[in-house]
């Protein structure tokens, strides 16, 4: 029955491997939830083999996507009934699939937050009834928003405070000052705090960003994924900490200013557009460094 179930589901898609799943990435583009290296790393921690399929039209290979059973690769949902659940944490990821603009191939696998780039990529779709928040161009924020975040960088710099990029520190590193000032920004453990360590090392090469200093101490990490697509550039905000006794310096709202300006100066530099993600349009301060947009389900 099983087997009669999966075949009605990937009727039209033939079983292919994961270096021509790489090839359809680089070629059609992608998100970081769907990037080659991050779907076979997080899959082989999890120990769920990926299942790759493409959708074929006249020969030429118009589409592609990592599968676990009726799920799209690195399903929370599959995760859970592994007994897994909060092994790795990409937030609620903006899920864009390598495809052609006009491949048309349906899908009948279970995803959300597909991005609206989906539209005509794929078929079977529907609306979500949540959004995305995707970070607003530097220029599109208020002359006075931009000021006063440069002002609260300067008062920070003033009082002892520095700038370090993310990749001066280990992975273990990392993981220590993220956890740390996570739970004590929220006071619960920050999602696969037990493995974060191994996660940062096997994504590594992807993080990008910077940590906040004050006296020599860490106060404030964020955890953002970079890829780079043929047109744009994928940008994932997964989750921040920042230590609580230094709000007076907002130092979540500068390093927020921080890596997006970055990032936004990195995309301009290759010409590309930037879909910087926050994840899930859910709160109040999102509205300030984002526009909601909508997303499609299957």
């Amino acid at each position: 029955m099983l087997k009669y179930i999966q075949a009605w589901r990937e009727r039209g898609w033939t079983c292919i491997d994961a270096a021509t799943y790489a090839d359809a990435w680089q070629r059609y583009g992608g998100s970081v939830a769907t990037h080659p290296q991050v779907v076979a790393q997080l899959a082989e921690l999890a120990q769920i083999p990926v299942r790759y399929l493409g959708w074929y039209q006249h020969g030429e290979l118009k589409a592609a996507i990592p599968t676990w059973g009726r799920h799209l690769a690195l399903s929370k949902d599959v995760l859970k009934r592994h007994g897994k659940k909060g092994l790795f944490d990409l937030g609620n990821a903006e899920i864009i699939l390598p495809a052609a603009a006009d491949a048309a191939a349906p899908l009948r696998h279970a995803a959300r937050y597909l991005s609206e780039l989906s539209h005509g990529r794929f078929i079977g779709l529907k609306a979500q009834p949540e959004q995305l928040a995707l970070a607003r161009a530097h220029e599109d924020l208020s002359k006075k928003f931009r000021y006063n975040q440069r002002r609260e960088l300067r008062l920070l710099e003033e009082a002892g405070g520095e700038v370090r990029a993310i990749q001066d520190y280990s992975s273990a590193d990392i993981a220590a000052i993220y956890c740390d000032l996570f739970q004590r920004r929220w006071g619960f453990a920050a999602t696969g705090a037990a493995h974060m360590g191994e996660v940062i090392e096997r994504l590594r090469q992807l993080l990008i960003g910077s940590v906040l200093l004050l006296e020599g101490k860490p106060i404030a990490i964020q955890l953002v994924y970079r890829v780079e697509a043929p047109e744009w550039i994928s940008v994932e905000y997964v989750n921040g900490g920042v230590d609580p006794e230094t709000k007076a310096f907002s130092p979540g709202s500068v390093l927020s200013f921080l890596n997006t300006q970055s990032a936004w100066e990195d995309a301009k530099a290759q010409g590309k557009t930037l879909r910087f993600s926050f994840g899930r349009a859910d709160r109040e301060y999102k509205e300030r460094w984002c526009t909601p947009v909508p997303v499609l389900q299957a």
